[in-house]
């Protein structure tokens, strides 16, 4: 069985739903399906449950009046007979019926959840519906039935492989089985969200707990690009990743993708591959555990970078003063991207400015502390071993009109990081890619 996941912009409109519907029944094999919201769903439901947290019903329920709206337009498009018409349209009124209620009661997080929930209910039970009316079989697994995270807000795979498992034991035989994406339940039995990866994270640990042959994401990009598209000017689409390869992409700015969302998959060694739902021809990428030797593979960028530099010749050297560097921004649950050392400085990175006021006065306990703001970090990733001269050469030498403000290497064997200025983004990007891929000097 293969595992097919759809984003919104993919099931954004009648039409894409029946491109959708058209895709997952072409092989005829069993394929399980994870669906999205219809795009904007999500943000407006977000913004409905805004107005209930600050008690403001009136604007809530005329935002669901104006979504439940634009809902039942879509019925006469996608629908040819008036039974599944019918039939959609009550779902769908009772689904918005059900959010109205929130607007009577005492609002917390968890109704928010579960009001955020509701637009991958919309989605499948719209595409299922469609698919019956063609005279194909289609089950509709609810989520919450199986998809579990446990005490750490992380997924419960023992728990998702059980449950999924006994489930699909009991429509054996089925050809097509969709379930939502992004939803979920906690450790509490409560509606949740997997938030990180959202629906890709849904198909990848559905691909790992059945053992599927292969998970594809389809997105409205033909695959995982060497560079970003909406900077410069000439890019390609990589045919082949390495799982280390795309996980260093998806963490340093590839948008296509979530860098944890593909975990499961490499754990259990199922290939992902990411497909363009516009043109479903196309090649698009493939993510496996293979890895091409002596290739650079693809350039990311991550904006909204904040550099930190705390400079104590007093206490660097002095035993325990990077674990209480990292215990500070651990106590403030904010990731450090990129580090370097020297004798009486220590510079880091991070993207989460949530805590940076509490965490600089901490730091200054230490050492006088120095920040740089609207940085840019660039990453270079293929196969960098070592024992690779050329490509660590050729990168450095493509950025030597540009100021780097840090470089870090070695952390990994796939990845070359610069921070550099935001301001120097689309040169920096455009420098590499003329120099790594178009370059008369690569083979």
């Amino acid at each position: 069985m293969k595992v097919m996941k759809f984003g919104g912009t993919s099931v954004g409109t009648p039409e894409r739903m029946k491109n959708v519907a058209t895709l997952i029944t072409k092989s005829g094999e069993p394929t399980f399906v994870v669906l999205s919201a219809m795009s904007g769903t999500t943000n407006t439901l977000i913004e409905i449950a805004d107005y209930l947290y600050k008690k403001n019903p009136e604007a809530a329920n005329e935002i669901i009046n104006s979504l439940e709206r634009k809902y039942i337009e879509h019925l006469d498009e996608l629908y040819s007979t008036e039974k599944y018409k019918s039939k959609t349209k009550e779902l769908i009124i009772d689904e918005f019926n059900y959010i109205r209620s929130f607007t009577k009661d005492l609002f917390t997080s968890f109704e928010q959840k579960a009001i955020v929930a509701q637009g991958e209910y919309l989605s499948t039970n719209m595409v299922v519906n469609y698919l019956k009316e063609q005279g194909i079989e289609a089950t509709l697994l609810n989520a919450l039935d199986f998809m579990r995270t446990d005490k750490n807000d992380e997924p419960d795979i023992h728990f998702i492989r059980e449950h999924l498992t006994s489930i699909l034991e009991k429509h054996k035989g089925q050809q097509i089985y969709i379930t939502q994406g992004f939803v979920c339940k906690n450790a509490y039995n409560e509606i949740d969200n997997l938030q990180r990866g959202g629906s890709d994270y849904t198909a990848s640990l559905v691909g790992a707990a059945i053992y599927a042959d292969e998970v594809q994401i389809w997105t409205d990009i033909d695959g995982m690009h060497n560079n970003d598209p909406r900077v410069v000017e000439h890019t390609d689409a990589v045919r082949q990743l390495y799982f280390e390869e795309a996980s260093e992409l998806a963490y340093f700015g590839a948008k296509i993708l979530h860098p944890t969302c593909i975990q499961p998959a490499k754990q259990a060694n199922i290939p992902v591959r990411l497909k363009n739902t516009m043109e479903p021809e196309a090649e698009g990428t493939i993510i496996n555990n293979t890895l091409v030797k002596d290739k650079i593979k693809a350039i990311a960028a991550k904006d909204n970078i904040i550099a930190i530099k705390i400079k104590s010749s007093r206490m660097l050297g002095a035993s325990g003063f990077l674990r209480k560097v990292f215990e500070i921004f651990e106590s403030y649950q904010t990731p450090i991207d990129m580090l370097a050392t020297s004798e009486v400085g220590l510079s880091m990175t991070i993207e989460n400015n949530a805590h940076l006021s509490e965490i600089v006065d901490e730091l200054k306990k230490y050492g006088t502390v120095t920040l740089d703001y609207d940085m840019c970090i660039v990453c270079v990733v293929g196969d960098l071993n070592c024992n690779n001269l050329s490509f660590k050469a050729l990168a450095t030498a493509a950025l030597k009109n540009i100021p780097v403000r840090m470089i870090s290497y070695g952390g990994s064997n796939y990845n070359i990081s610069f921070l550099i200025k935001e301001e120097d983004k689309k040169k920096a990007l455009q420098s590499l890619s003329d120099e790594l891929f178009y370059s008369s000097s690569i083979s």
